[in-house]
């Protein structure tokens, strides 16, 4: 007989062990409690004789305690039990220690790495992943169950929230800005009433920005929208001051003062939220995870003043922000997604001019992102609507009127499914893969199941913010919220990676070829479909996501490289690639893949991205324009990544050079600090460390050597 222990590994059976722990236990009671030796050893041949050729440990545990009680000898199963318990309790001794003093020490790098938004120098940023490490060290002792953290430490999962499951927070939203707005909302304990111009209206967005961040664990989207009416509300109180402050001007002068004092009105707003976002720091020791909006509505009463807003966030963000050394770089926040629509998609709509003014910031600071809201109408029921801060949209979801809503609504929490590794088990044979792809799906709903049941029960108290001041609800105080968590209200999103690496090990070609393109579409809508029938059963909003954590990429393909070695052109990289997306080193221009991933966009309805390598199109674009436009006709949501080197020193933005000395060296400032530049070398598709080969020569090769 074999007995499987806890952590999955198969040993012989051992008789002796059994009754080494029934000894144990027997000296620690009466003499009228014990059991006698010869009884003992019964209860260890009755276990030896049993019919089965493996036996979970566990199972064997169960059967001494049921002779112990069988044989009345109830103290004496009560210290087994004990000595049961103890021993669990040493096999998951806290893991903690480590991990927080490698933190202090600043030589954690899988930390340090993890979020280029934290700095883990900064005490603040030390506070929050220390927090972070205890509430993922109970997870996984405690919390949850035992096969779900086997599955996520071998990387068959990863469970995306484990550095917060220990409190009632949630991963990402979409906030109610005009509600809270509109009708007021309270912040720290302090009433803050409606606006009543454009700048206040920025700096209370700001505030509500850092208050929801610090309250949550992902990013946050914001509608630039609803500021419109605050602009204009500035615009009108200026033209009422003026006649009363200059009764001799014309009505033409007065429109001309009104016109200023308007515009600078709008460049202090807009000012205001970047340098806010930038210097506010919140709990979690960072600049608040948030996404600006931008979308100009035919429809909307507010249009001409949005469309001013959005023209200044675009001018602000192309300005860029002073470093401490007072030069201009790229800010990390806000994130920027700019919609585009008829009106503004080169077709001689009236807001072109605002899409030539995105193209210009997109080819020097990297944002906006885009989305087509011509494909965003096909995919998701007429409707167009940010997606939250962490890039993963919404199901479309009605109120008991029959109207959509998006804004007030939530992301409950993220698994994903290493996808490469079930095929790497199935070692090619592709029924195989199934089988192990739904024992998988199994665990990840289950691993979901345990986020979604530990938020339920959550009293709004916990963070007023959300819950009863607006952002997402106005629940009572003790209100639970529940009803926020059914019903598909908020979403439990399936990540997936490595679409491109499991086609590759089960039809021997890319995704990209005709027979793997077959294999990918029947991957994804297996996996949908798997997630639209534990909707339907359920009631709750599963949603398959598409853009889970790019550094996942690189865990699940470590751990796989580790566990079956090098495997060409799926571990030996490296990296997996990101949920459906073309491999980096595929020889394919940049239409041809915005094509090719937008039908797996519409399926992976509950978040999708795509992204486009481009060298620096500063002085040239007019090709920029080009592909923006080609992205409303043909895809929902496209982004940009510009090849060019960037230095975070002085801004610079071009090829950043190698001295005699074979050192990185900005050619405008001459800082050669490493950490501070964002050297590009791609021509492989390799994403990892470089180094110097032999002869010390000024090519540059891959620790996978490639050129």
């Amino acid at each position: 007989m074999k007995v499987i222990k806890r952590d999955g590994r198969i040993a012989d059976y051992n008789g002796s062990k059994i009754i080494m722990a029934i000894q144990k236990a027997n000296a620690e009671v009466n003499s009228k409690d014990r059991i006698t030796e010869q009884k003992t050893y019964d209860i260890e041949k009755m276990i030896s004789k049993l019919p089965q050729s493996k036996i979970q440990v566990e199972e064997i545990q169960d059967l001494i305690e049921h002779q112990l009680v069988q044989e009345q000898k109830y103290e004496l199963a009560k210290k087994y039990i004990i000595y049961r318990y103890k021993h669990a309790l040493v096999r998951k001794a806290n893991t903690t220690d480590e991990s927080i003093l490698s933190l202090i020490r600043n030589d954690n790098k899988e930390l340090a790495e993890e979020n280029s938004n934290k700095n883990t120098l900064l005490a603040s940023t030390q506070r929050d992943y220390i927090a972070g490490e205890v509430s993922r060290d109970l997870t996984k002792r405690v919390l949850l169950p035992e096969k779900i953290v086997k599955a996520h430490e071998t990387g068959a999962i990863h469970f995306h929230d484990a550095d917060y499951f220990l409190q009632p927070i949630f991963n990402c939203c979409l906030i109610n800005i005009g509600d809270m707005l509109d009708n007021g909302t309270v912040i720290n304990g302090k009433l803050i009433e409606r606006p009543k111009s454009f700048r206040v209206a920025c700096t209370v967005t700001t505030q509500i920005i850092a208050s929801v961040a610090s309250n949550q664990y992902g990013g946050q989207s914001v509608d630039v929208r609803h500021l419109g009416k605050y602009l204009r509300y500035s615009e009108e109180k200026f033209r009422r001051k003026a006649k009363e402050e200059l009764p001799g001007f014309t009505d033409e002068q007065i429109e001309q003062v009104v016109a200023m004092r308007t515009k600078e009105e709008l460049e202090a707003g807009v000012q205001t939220m970047q340098y806010q976002i930038n210097t506010l720091m919140t709990t979690n020791g960072q600049s608040p995870f948030v996404t600006l909006f931008l979308l100009v509505d035919d429809n909307d009463p507010y249009e001409k003043e949005n469309a001013l807003i959005i023209e200044e966030i675009f001018k602000t963000r192309y300005r860029g922000i002073k470093n401490e050394k007072g030069v201009y770089v790229t800010p990390a926040f806000p994130k920027l997604i700019y919609v585009l629509d008829e009106n503004n998609c080169f077709k001689g709509g009236k807001y072109d001019y605002l899409t030539k003014i995105a193209a210009k910031c997109s080819a020097k600071r990297m944002y906006p992102d885009y989305i087509s809201a011509k494909k965003m109408r096909e995919n998701y029921e007429g409707n167009v609507f940010s997606c939250m801060g962490c890039r993963s949209f919404l199901s479309p979801w009605k109120d008991a009127q029959g109207n959509y809503k998006f804004e007030g609504r939530f992301n409950q929490g993220v698994v994903s499914i290493n996808l490469p590794q079930a095929a790497l088990l199935a070692k090619g044979d592709e029924g195989k893969f199934w089988e192990i792809l739904d024992e998988r799906l199994a665990l990840c709903h289950e691993a979901l199941l345990c986020r979604h049941r530990a938020l339920e029960g959550t009293r709004s108290d916990t963070s007023p913010i959300h819950w009863q001041y607006g952002a997402i609800a106005r629940l009572e105080k003790g209100e639970v919220i529940d009803p926020l968590l059914h019903n598909g209200y908020s979403t439990l999103s399936l990540g997936y990676i490595g679409i491109y690496e499991t086609t590759i090990l089960i039809k021997h070609c890319s995704h990209t070829a005709p027979e793997g393109e077959k294999f990918a579409y029947k991957l994804m809508r297996h996996m949908r479909h798997t997630v639209d029938q534990w909707k339907k059963e359920s009631g709750l909003g599963f949603a398959l996501y598409g853009t889970p954590a790019e550094s996942l990429c690189y865990r699940f393909a470590k751990i796989d490289q580790k566990r079956f070695g090098d495997v060409k052109d799926v571990t030996d990289k490296g990296y997996y690639t990101n949920s459906y997306h073309v491999d980096v080193r595929e020889k394919i221009d940049a239409f041809s893949k915005l094509v090719f991933e937008s039908g797996f966009q519409k399926i992976s309805s509950g978040g999708s991205i795509s992204l486009v390598e481009i060298p620096n199109m500063e002085h040239n674009l007019e090709a920029l324009e080009t592909v923006i436009q080609f992205i409303y006709d043909n895809i929902q949501y496209a982004e940009f990544n510009t090849k060019s080197d960037y230095c975070q020193c002085c801004g610079y933005s071009g090829e950043i050079l190698i001295n005699d000395d074979f050192e990185w060296e900005c050619p405008q400032c001459g800082n050669k600090d490493h950490a501070k530049m964002n050297v590009v070398r791609r021509t492989c598709g390799y994403l990892g460390e470089n180094f110097w080969n032999e002869g010390k020569t000024k090519e540059i090769r891959s620790r996978v050597l490639h050129l």
